[in-house]
């Protein structure tokens, strides 16, 4: 994924970040969102 996908124009991002690593981003599956660095999982 490009990074200008990920990130606006001044430097911020509408990504959600995990809550255990911090500085990782949630993939949205739908359902879920997942955390590939150490497996957490919202489900919605």
């Amino acid at each position: 994924m490009a990074r200008h996908e990920l990130y606006n124009d001044d430097g911020s991002t509408n990504g959600e970040l995990c809550p255990r690593c911090g500085d990782v981003f949630l993939a949205d599956h739908g359902d879920r969102k997942h955390c590939g660095k150490c497996s957490y999982t919202e489900w919605e």
